[in-house]
């Protein structure tokens, strides 16, 4: 009973600080970064359902990496490689069109990390480590503290804050 009523809470808590950003006109970033390392599915799902307000490359790129995030977390391996295939589509085409977009290349890789090596989707991990490395200091503070948390399990950017 007790696990139910944390988890309640943080959902909660994560929904009310979602939708105060949402409000705003912003996407929240930090939710979607957070929601893609938890793989929470209820999180996921809310921040999917909030992303269809907005429009623009942001919007494509944070709702494919979720969506390939949540590809993770299916049972059924034909609806995996369709959803992955589906949020693969959108961030790579928000990657094609601002090809130097760091925050767009942070969140492919974090996909690529953690996708199965028979997808074939980890290519990109060093590219996309140097320009986050190169960028890093002109990220906002909030981005910045992201990549950083992210980094101490990342292999590719572990040596990010030296």
């Amino acid at each position: 009973m007790k696990k139910k009523a944390v988890r309640y809470f943080l959902v909660c808590g994560f929904l009310f600080s979602f939708f105060l950003a949402t409000g705003q006109g912003q996407i929240d970033k930090n939710a979607c970064i957070k929601a893609m390392a938890s793989g929470n599915v209820s999180q996921i799902d809310v921040l999917q359902k909030q992303l269809q307000k907005f429009s623009g490359a942001e919007k494509e790129a944070y709702e494919g990496a979720l969506l390939m995030r949540k590809a993770e977390t299916l049972a059924v391996p034909a609806k995996k490689l369709a959803l992955f295939k589906k949020g693969y589509k959108k961030l790579e085409t928000a990657i094609l069109n601002a090809p130097s977009n760091t925050e767009f290349r942070f969140l492919r890789l974090m996909v690529q990390e953690h996708a199965p090596k028979n997808l074939g989707y980890n290519k990109n991990i060093m590219q996309d480590a140097q320009l986050i490395k190169t960028n890093y200091k002109s990220l906002s503070a909030a981005m910045q503290t992201q990549i950083s948390d992210y980094s101490k399990n990342s292999k590719a950017l572990k040596d990010i804050n030296n």
